[in-house]
């Protein structure tokens, strides 16, 4: 299956409107104006300005509606952005804006995105207070030091609730709904600060190639210089406290959603994942199960045998 995707004007995105009304789709997604299905090819405009055309024959349903299907030529990099193994020497006393998300590896509660601004001046604050790795601190330890540094620190979540990633993964696979979650919280903190960082560090959880070529999809870029690598907490304190605050979020969201759906919902994507999501099923089947999992996982089929039994 292949994807074109094109930026088009409000008169273009009328004419196509009219085009497809007799191939409406009932259901469209977020921030769409239609959703159409034509010759094998779904075709969703967005209000603003996007049309993805999805399908064997994307390129000729996008052709036939006058539209352009070859490749807008790639920007030049920005000089902003940096090579993931390059990190300046003295990186670690910077001020830097971080981000980092959490629950993306579990099959119920939500995905949290959390951008952090640690600068120069507060890290020696912020390592006595404990931020450091997440993976070397226990879940109370995480929830005593998040509850302090979400005082201190400027920081912007972002939480995709497990009925609203389902919605969203029906557009974006993981990697592009995070790299868009990543970049929208950055830039939102970036927004709201007074003093300007100077740079960005992102955990990666993809290759630099691959996050840049999903922002050049949706026509963004960041402004700061900005590096990648794996395992970011353990290079800059910004990154650490992103980790832990979402983390913190994420546990409680869980908490939240277990109380609301009466059943206790385990983290990470188990057996026993599976055994809970037989027992929401059982009270109200599949549209239940969807507003506290997320539905593409393995889980699901694995649940749904159990409960079909």
């Amino acid at each position: 299956m292949s994807t074109v995707v094109q930026q088009v004007t409000k008169n273009q995105l009328s004419t196509l409107q009219k085009k497809y009304q007799n191939y409406l789709l009932g259901k469209t997604p977020p921030y769409s104006l239609f959703s159409a299905k034509k010759n094998g090819v779904t075709i969703t405009a967005y209000n603003s300005g996007k049309v993805v055309f999805q399908g064997n024959n994307a390129e000729s349903e996008a052709a036939a509606c006058g539209l352009t299907t070859t490749p807008s030529a790639p920007t030049k990099k920005a000089k902003s952005a940096h090579s993931t193994n390059r990190l300046p020497a003295d990186f670690d006393t910077w001020s830097v804006l971080g981000s980092d998300e959490v629950g993306n590896g579990s099959y119920f509660g939500p995905l949290v995105t959390v951008a952090a601004y640690a600068e120069k001046s507060q890290l020696n604050t912020l390592k006595a207070l404990g931020v450091k790795d997440s993976k070397l601190l226990t879940d109370p330890q995480i929830q005593t030091i998040a509850k302090k540094l979400i005082t201190i620190i400027p920081y912007q979540p972002l939480v995709l609730t497990p009925e609203k990633y389902n919605q969203v993964q029906q557009q974006h696979n993981a990697v592009a709904m995070k790299v868009l979650l990543h970049h929208q919280a950055l830039t939102l903190l970036q927004q709201k600060l007074v003093s300007t960082p100077q740079a960005i560090l992102i955990d990666a959880f993809t290759t630099e190639k691959n996050f840049q070529q999903y922002l050049h999809k949706e026509q963004r870029s960041f402004s700061l210089p900005t590096y990648f690598v794996t395992k970011g907490e353990q290079h800059h304190l910004a990154v650490a406290a992103a980790s832990i605050i979402a983390r913190h979020l994420f546990l409680e969201a869980l908490k939240e959603e277990s109380a609301a759906c009466g059943v206790l919902l385990p983290s990470g994507a188990g057996n026993k994942s599976d055994q809970v999501a037989v027992k929401l099923l059982e009270q109200g089947g599949l549209p239940l199960l969807g507003r506290y999992a997320k539905l593409h996982f393995a889980n699901t089929e694995k649940a749904l045998k159990l409960w079909r039994k």
